[in-house]
């Protein structure tokens, strides 16, 4: 299992995989959001995204495929999510979340009022109209 840099031929795999888990993509379109995936010998076993804005970005779209799920590809996705981020000089990682936001916690992840979040993010589409409120803010210093 490798995680690697998402080819453009992958996104309509991403895509579908994003749709069965219920996580947004009606701003994919037009949204710059760089995409790891997890591969399995050609199979798309996860992916994560990461949309900068500055020196913040917004983690999004974690998902796992149900076959894959609890093997720790969540994890190694979101690692390398964070270490591509700094890479690129990200300082921080914001999410918001209704399902996950245990998960993000163990990994250092804190919660915040969506009010808290840096300007470019909560202008993001999934801050504005994608995510509901009820979602939670997380976030986390990556540098």
């Amino acid at each position: 299992m490798q995680v690697r840099i998402a080819l453009p031929s992958e996104h309509a795999a991403i895509r579908q995989l994003l749709t069965a888990s219920a996580l947004p993509v009606q701003d994919l379109d037009t949204a710059a959001v760089a995409f790891l995936v997890a591969d399995d010998d050609r199979v798309l076993a996860g992916v994560v995204g990461v949309q900068a804005f500055g020196d913040v970005g917004l983690l999004r779209s974690l998902a796992v495929s149900p076959e894959y799920r609890r093997t720790g590809i969540g994890d190694r996705l979101v690692a390398a999510a964070e270490r591509d981020a700094q890479a690129r000089g990200l300082r921080q990682l914001v999410l918001l979340t209704q399902t996950a936001a245990d998960f993000f916690s163990k990994r250092g992840y804190r919660p915040i009022e969506r009010a808290q979040a840096p300007t470019g993010v909560q202008a993001s589409a999934e801050f504005q109209s994608l995510c509901p409120a009820s979602a939670a803010c997380l976030s986390k210093q990556i540098e």
